[in-house]
């Protein structure tokens, strides 16, 4: 199972979903759907635009849990 940390590395940069939906150029509606990990994908170009935003490494907003379900 993939585990999305995107809110904990919002809240790590002081960051709103509002402010980051701006600076990376997706809709809230979007972001909002892959925060909650509801999303079935994402594309590498608004994984790489979130990284720049939030300055991390996409290991940081995803993480591999195999036991989780």
């Amino acid at each position: 199972m993939i585990i999305v940390n995107l809110d904990v590395m919002m809240a790590r940069r002081k960051m709103s979903l509002n402010e980051l939906s701006e600076r990376v150029g997706i809709t809230v509606a979007n972001l909002s759907i892959l925060k909650t990990g509801k999303a079935k994908a994402v594309r590498f170009s608004t994984l790489d635009a979130i990284c720049r935003v939030l300055d991390c490494t996409p290991g940081d907003i995803l993480e591999y849990c195999p036991d989780a379900e």
